[in-house]
């Protein structure tokens, strides 16, 4: 078995034992990339920086000095800032930046000893479900139906495309109201939203600040214990960053959940839900119930408000955040016509930096923070989102320990197939996830079993605020009941 498809914590062990050093690990990895041009999940290879790396992990290791993370291959978002190399969020706008700072998330991988492979594809400023509006084309999902390529989920559908294809053993990735979360459900793999606040923002291009989450995406609830206690911790530069100490995740993995309370939202149950959604969340269901957890129904009544305040919420926050790439400091410029003055080159610089969907998000969300509006659409969705907090608290206040309900509202689609569509229809493939984000909870997607089609489908669990480790204990026993092993087919 080739040493690119191990789990982190069966690499970590090999490597402590000297049963291969980092250098032929990265190695193993950076063959697999250049083998998968046509996932294009990789956007910027850093192979130098990688070897380099790899050869500082051995030293390491070689003298004792070796945090989990140490000689681990990892692939790294386009959206966090890496110093010296392309960080451009997907988007013609930032073409060419390099920044000269590196984001907390990357410091702290790096000084555990990490190897950066390279900069991973996904939806333009994080705004997409598809990775369909990423300004390198879109990623590609490694499962497949027949001749029919599918996405890998957005907006980091890079990360998840190049670890369910094992190009990587783990990458970084955002949510803001599903972006982990979704992409893992598509292809098959974990990827955990930890509570906001865990995971230092700075350094991370923002999308909407307050809702905005780093996060692991892995192949193993063991391994995202181990990526998450490495990312986490509180960050001085980072104002919502929170001063509490990181526990160790990887040792919360007991997999006793006996007299634990799981709840059941009835208004998670949707019209139009599919069968096979339906049956993989009872059966979700049934094997934390055989594992010793209590399954009880609970109501979160606010849930159906959830989407509506969120695209409201978050295209705000982006109108703002956007603001900043204007052509004056950084970025792309637009080329100016004689006579044109400032306006002009703001008005053709964003023209054609943004890619419609995010020129669609800055539009609504100018509108919804405008004098006449701000009350009836901002401040109101402001007022629902408290609520939908409030439903989480009622819920654990009531000794609930866990929230289960269905990732995504079907497995995997085809590109194209909603993108070019009704966006609404595209924004409802975050229905389940929005919540967790709005109500600054950790949630994680597990991977649980296949459709009909043999594509992944997924299942979220909501844990209370700042008890990733409990929640990855449960996603843990749901991940070793479902026993799900399977790999999409290479055809890459």
């Amino acid at each position: 078995m080739s040493a690119n498809t191990w789990t982190i914590a069966a690499a970590r062990d090999a490597l402590r034992k000297g049963e291969i050093s980092a250098v032929d690990l990265t190695m193993s990895c950076l063959t697999a990339i250049d083998a998968a041009d046509d996932l294009g999940a990789f956007v910027h290879k850093t192979p130098d920086i990688a070897l380099d790396q790899a050869r500082a992990a051995d030293a390491r290791l070689k003298a004792g000095d070796a945090p989990d993370l140490c000689g681990i291959p990892l692939g790294i978002k386009d959206l966090f800032c890496t110093k010296g190399v392309p960080s451009q969020a997907a988007s013609n706008i930032l073409r060419g930046f390099r920044p000269e700072y590196e984001s907390t998330v990357t410091t702290k991988l790096f000084d555990a000893g990490a190897v950066m492979l390279g900069k991973l594809n996904m939806d333009e400023f994080a705004m997409g479900s598809s990775n369909e509006t990423s300004c390198y084309g879109n990623a590609v999902n490694p499962w497949k139906i027949d001749d029919r390529k599918l996405t890998p989920g957005g907006s980091s559908g890079g990360s998840a495309a190049a670890v369910a294809a094992d190009l990587c053993l783990g990458a970084t990735g955002t949510d803001t109201g599903g972006s982990i979360r979704q992409p893992a459900a598509f292809t098959g793999i974990v990827g955990i939203k930890p509570t906001y606040g865990r995971v230092s923002r700075w350094g991370v291009v923002a999308f909407a600040s307050s809702l905005d989450q780093a996060g692991p995406m892995t192949k193993s609830v063991r391994d995202a214990a181990i990526f998450l206690a490495a990312m986490s911790g509180h960050d001085p530069k980072d104002s919502t960053s929170a001063e509490l100490a990181v526990p160790d995740f990887e040792a919360a993995l007991t997999g006793d959940i006996r007299g634990k309370k799981i709840g059941i939202p009835k208004e998670y149950r949707m019209d139009g839900m599919p069968a096979e959604i339906e049956a993989l969340w009872a059966k979700g269901a049934e094997m934390l119930r055989d594992a010793g957890a209590e399954i009880v129904d609970i109501s979160l009544p606010h849930t159906k408000y959830a989407l509506p305040a969120y695209y409201v919420i978050a295209p705000a926050e982006a109108s703002s955040n956007l603001a900043r790439y204007d052509g004056v400091r950084y970025g792309h410029r637009a080329t100016l016509s004689a006579g044109d003055g400032i306006t002009e080159m703001y008005e053709k610089t964003r023209a054609e930096g943004f890619g419609p969907e995010v020129q669609r998000r800055i539009m609504v969300g100018t509108y919804v923070l405008s004098a006449g509006f701000y009350d009836a659409y901002y401040n109101r969705a402001r007022k629902v989102r408290a609520l939908i907090k409030r439903d989480f608290e009622l819920a654990f206040a009531a000794g609930v320990d866990a929230i289960l309900t269905p990732a995504t509202p079907s497995s995997a689609f085809g590109l194209g197939e909603m993108a070019s569509a009704d966006p609404v229809e595209m924004y409802l493939n975050d229905v389940f996830t929005v919540t967790v984000n709005l109500a600054g909870l950790p949630g994680v997607s597990v991977p649980v079993g296949l459709d009909a089609k043999g594509l992944p489908m997924g299942l979220q669990l909501i844990g209370r605020p700042w008890e990733e480790g409990e929640l990855l204990n449960h996603a843990y026993v749901l991940e070793r009941a479902a026993g799900f092993v399977a790999k999409p087919a290479k055809w890459w």
